[in-house]
C-alpha cells in the first residue's frame, strides 16, 4: 500500500463489475467529475446479451463488445472478474488458475496494457484464504477485491482480500461516508473505496441522480487524491 497519494494522504477509488453497457453512461458522469474508476470484466462474456431480475423489475445485463473494450474504458482501469464469473471457493485449484490467469491474459491483450487487478466473482462468500494464496502464487494479479463492506478508510495489509468502503447503492452510508471524508484531516493515508454495478443505477429512477450528487460531493478536492484501484492500492 502506497505510504502518500501524490503528496496528500487521502484517496478514493471506484471498482464496477460485470462490463454491462450501462459503464458508457456510468464513465461519462466519472469523467464530468474528474473521477477515476476500475472496471472488472469477464473476457468470455464479452459481448453476450442478458436480462437480470432485480427487485422484481427486469434490468438489462448486455455486456460490452470485446472490440469496443480498449475505446470505452480509456482512461479508467481494466481487471480481471474471472473468465465466466464463477464461485471461485468452490473450484478447484488448476480451476482458479485457468478462471484468474487466462482472464487476466486475455484483457491484457484486448485492452494493450498488462492487466494486474481483480474483483471476485459472485456474491455471498465469494472469496477465503485458500483463493486468495493460489492467486497470489499463481498469477500475475497483484490486488484483489471483496464485496465485504468495512465502512472504513483505514488502510489494509491484505491486498489479495481487499475490502471495499461501500456499496453504491448504499446512498444513505455513502452520502454520510463521503461527507465524513471530505471533512476528514488526517495525517495518515486513508483510502475510500466504492464498489459496485452500473446496472444497479437502472433499479430506481432516481439512482443515477443521486450518484451524481455523490460524485459532485466528493470529486475535484486538493486533498484527495483520485485514481484507479491500481494507482491507489498498489
Amino acid at each position: 500500500m502506497r505510504l502518500n497519494f501524490n503528496g496528500v494522504n487521502k484517496a478514493i477509488t471506484f471498482s464496477f463489475d460485470d462490463a454491462v453497457t450501462q459503464d458508457i453512461r456510468l464513465i461519462e458522469l466519472l469523467n464530468k467529475y474528474n473521477l477515476k474508476c476500475t472496471f472488472n470484466v469477464n473476457s468470455e462474456l464479452l459481448s453476450k446479451k442478458g436480462v437480470l431480475i432485480c427487485n422484481d423489475k427486469k434490468i438489462s445485463h448486455y455486456k460490452v463488445h470485446y472490440d469496443d473494450l480498449k475505446y470505452i474504458y480509456e482512461g479508467h482501469e481494466i481487471a480481471v472478474h474471472t473468465l465466466t464469473h464463477p464461485n471461485l471457493t468452490q473450484c478447484d485449484d488448476l480451476e482458479v488458475i485457468r478462471q484468474v490467469e487466462t482472464d487476466r491474459l486475455n484483457l491484457s491483450q484486448l485492452v494493450g496494457y498488462e492487466v494486474v487487478g481483480m474483483a471476485y466473482p459472485c456474491g455471498g462468500v465469494n472469496n477465503d484464504e485458500r483463493v486468495a494464496k493460489i492467486i497470489k502464487e499463481n498469477t500475475g494479479v497483484k490486488y484483489c477485491r471483496t464485496i465485504t463492506a468495512n465502512n472504513c478508510f483505514d488502510i489494509q495489509e491484505n491486498t489479495y482480500r481487499f475490502n471495499p468502503t461501500v456499496h453504491c447503492v448504499n446512498f444513505q452510508n455513502m452520502m454520510k461516508l463521503g461527507q465524513e471524508f471530505v471533512e476528514l484531516k488526517s495525517e495518515t493515508p486513508k483510502v475510500f473505496y466504492v464498489w459496485g454495478h452500473s446496472y444497479e443505477m437502472d433499479l430506481e429512477s432516481d439512482y443515477w441522480v443521486k450518484l451524481e450528487e455523490f460524485f459532485k460531493l466528493i470529486s475535484n478536492k486538493k486533498d484527495i487524491f483520485y485514481g484507479t484501484n491500481k494507482e491507489v492500492l498498489l
